[in-house]
Formats: structure tokens, C-alpha cells, sequence
């Protein structure tokens, strides 16, 4: 689907030139009048907008535009009538806000409406955007590549509105479709998560276990090699038999094997493992052989790897976790304790840095109710400094 904005005097005007552009199938979303005051007045008059929208038509043209206009619409291409509508409704909240930030700056600057251009205001906007980023925790050299990528692409008429609107879809891009778990039919799929200490690997496979088993209603079954930890295996076999899944513990990798053979024909089998230190590379390579050599027959299995890792983490020992992890490949990314802190930038940090898929999110300890699959439009509102 495809979403624009037409601004004119008049509501039949804009409309007019939706229809112009969009043809006559487009559908109106929404009309807004828009009365300028303050500061605005240095760069915008009254108008109305108004936001249509058209179902796209694939087209196999191979031209830089096209490529373009579909990074930018990719967003909200899959999306709804009702979806766009609460695309909007988040733009408008996070554009009030912003500006406020905007108004004050400029007034503790003594800008007047003589000295203050357009181009003044776009940079001071994008300023601020860049500082948003900076205080949620996103690295420096991210931050900047998001903001020079809209600054290069602004028009001479480009206002705050299409500016916001610009970040927000290319965070969204940055961030990519979320990749979560999906069965395979005719096939039993191995999940195993892996990833340093006390981010709660055990609590989320008790969570997408519960979700699996009472909610889709597939034969699950679980398997532990975490021995290491006082009261690990006690963990998960509570929560097996309060879920009537059976559960394996294993403790090498001839016992892992003879495991996932006594599995055979079930959908899904959720692997624990034990947390390790990204500093004890001896145990990390035991880990490494557990997860990457056991024997799979293709026609039967499929493997699929999850990296937990704590969202509270400190952003250079994520760094030095996710160099360790690299000898396991293709893995997804799972965040936990989103509670737990009140900067997430490190969520769009290490998916640019892994470049691995986002899968789940998880906060607080309730069974399965605290995880979802991520939300990129609300990881993208957040990091722009909207509330939840």
C-alpha cells in the first residue's frame, strides 16, 4: 500500500491532487486542517492536509527511483486502512513533541522570525533528532549515518513533518522485518537459545513453550544441557510438567543426539543452554561444539539458533558478547529485560552491528504473557523519544 500526503488550501483542491497523482482508485485516510501558529509561520501557511492511500502494483522496472520509493514505502506497504491510521496518530505525537523541544530551543537562542530561514530550522530539528538518538543509548556512528542519510536526501521544500516522517520509516528499514519462530510441517524443529549468563534464557523458553503448547496447540518438547547452574534443570522441569511437556537433560553431545532422536516427529524442541561468559573461551567452545556438530537428519530436523541477550547490557560488553557468538551462524536475536532499562538503543546497535534478524522482545517474569515478537514501529517511536 501506498501512503502520501497532498497539502493545498482547500479540501477539494487537496484532494484534487491526490487523485492527479494517485489516480482514481486512491482512498482519503484522513483530512486534516492545519492553522499555524508560533514559529511555524516562518515556514508554513494554513493548509489542509489531506492523507490517501492506493494498493501498489509490482513492477519489475529495474530504476534507481523505483528501488527508492520502495525503501521508503516499504513500511507501510502490508499495512491496513486501520494499521496507517495508527502509523499517523504516532507521527503527529512524536512531531508535537519534537517541535516543542524545537520552539524552546529557538527562543532560548533569541532566533526572531527575521533571522531564523527554513534551512535553519530543518538543521536545528535534525540537531535534536540526533540528540533523541544519542540519549536512547544509540551508538554515535549509527546515529549519524541515519541523520546523514535524511539531510542528504532533503528538499529544498522539505518541512519538519516529512523530515519525521523520513527517520522514522528509515529506522524502521534499518530495523528490518522481525524474523520470529515458525514451524515447518513434516519437520520438527530444534530451537536452541545460547547466550551469556543471568539474561534469562530458561524464563523465555518457558514463555515460547507455553505459547506453542497452550496457545497453537503443537507437540513441544524440551532439552537441557544447563547442569551448571544451582536449581536450572529444578527451573525448566517445573515449568514442563505445569505445561505437560516432556523434558530431556543432556550433558554431552552423544546424550544430545540420543535426545533429539526420542523427539522425532514432534513439532518443536526448545534447547537450553547454559550461559557463557564471553571471557571463558574454553567453556564457549564447549558450547560451540554442543550447538553446531550434532547430528540432524535433514528430511527429519531443522535448527534454528537464538542469541539472548539483555537489552540493560552495557553496549561494549554487547560488542565483545556478539564477536564470541559470531562462531554460530545465522542466529536470531532475542532482547530481554526491556523493563529494566529506559534506553533501548542498543536493540538497533547490535542488528546493525549482527546484522541478524529480530525476533522477540521480553519484560518481566510472567508466563508467557511477557514476550511478543518485535514491534518495529514501536522500537522506532521510542527511540525518537515517544512513550510507549
Amino acid at each position: 500500500m501506498i501512503i502520501k500526503k497532498f497539502q493545498a488550501e482547500t479540501e477539494t483542491e487537496a484532494i484534487m491532487m491526490a487523485k492527479e497523482e494517485m489516480g482514481k482508485d486512491a482512498v482519503v485516510l484522513n483530512i486534516k486542517t492545519t492553522k499555524q501558529k508560533g514559529l511555524k509561520r516562518l515556514f508554513k501557511k494554513d493548509v489542509v492536509e489531506v492523507t490517501a492511500a492506493l494498493e501498489e502494483k509490482r513492477t519489475t522496472a529495474n530504476i534507481p527511483i523505483a528501488q527508492i520509493k520502495k525503501e521508503q514505502e516499504v513500511i507501510v506497504e502490508q499495512e491496513d486502512n486501520k494499521k496507517s491510521s495508527a502509523i499517523e496518530e504516532k507521527l503527529n505525537s512524536l512531531q508535537n513533541m519534537i517541535e516543542t523541544k524545537l520552539s524552546a530551543t529557538m527562543e532560548e537562542n533569541n532566533a526572531t522570525d527575521d533571522e531564523q530561514t527554513e534551512k535553519n530550522v530543518n538543521f536545528t530539528f535534525l540537531r535534536l533528532v540526533y540528540g533523541q538518538l544519542l540519549d536512547n543509548e544509540v551508538d554515535e556512528k549509527y546515529a549519524n549515518m541515519i541523520i546523514g542519510e535524511i539531510e542528504s536526501a532533503l528538499k529544498k521544500e522539505s518541512n519538519i513533518d516529512s523530515i519525521l516522517a523520513g527517520i522514522y520509516q528509515k529506522i524502521i528499514l534499518k530495523l528490518g522485518q522481525p524474523q520470529p519462530l515458525e514451524l515447518s510441517e513434516g519437520k520438527t524443529k530444534l530451537v536452541f537459545l545460547v547466550g551469556p549468563t543471568g539474561v534469562g534464557k530458561t524464563t523465555t523458553i518457558a514463555k515460547l513453550a507455553s505459547e506453542f503448547k497452550l496457545n497453537k496447540k503443537v507437540k513441544v518438547g524440551m532439552i537441557t544441557s544447563d547442569t551448571y547452574r544451582i536449581a536450572a534443570v529444578e527451573q525448566l522441569r517445573t515449568y514442563a510438567n505445569i505445561m505437560d511437556v516432556p523434558l530431556q537433560v543432556v550433558l554431552t553431545l552423544e546424550e544430545m543426539n540420543s535426545a533429539i532422536k526420542q523427539f522425532s516427529g514432534y513439532d518443536v524442541v526448545f534447547v537450553d543452554t547454559a550461559g557463557r561468559s564471553h571471557k571463558n573461551t574454553e567453556q564457549c567452545d564447549e558450547l560451540f561444539h554442543l550447538v553446531n556438530d550434532i547430528e540432524l537428519d535433514s528430511e527429519k530436523y531443522e535448527k534454528e539458533i537464538y542469541l539472548v541477550l539483555s537489552t540493560a547490557t552495557k553496549y561494549k560488553d554487547l560488542l565483545k558478547i556478539t564477536d564470541i557468538y559470531d562462531n554460530l551462524k545465522d542466529y536470531r536475536l532475542i532482547f530481554t529485560k526491556v523493563d529494566e532499562t529506559s534506553a533501548i538503543g542498543n536493540i538497533l546497535n547490535i542488528k546493525l552491528k549482527t546484522n541478524s534478524p529480530l525476533s522477540y522482545i521480553t519484560g518481566g517474569q510472567a508466563v508467557p504473557d511477557d514476550i511478543a515478537v518485535v514491534d518495529m514501529q514501536k522500537i522506532a517511536k521510542q527511540l525518537l523519544g515517544g512513550s510507549e
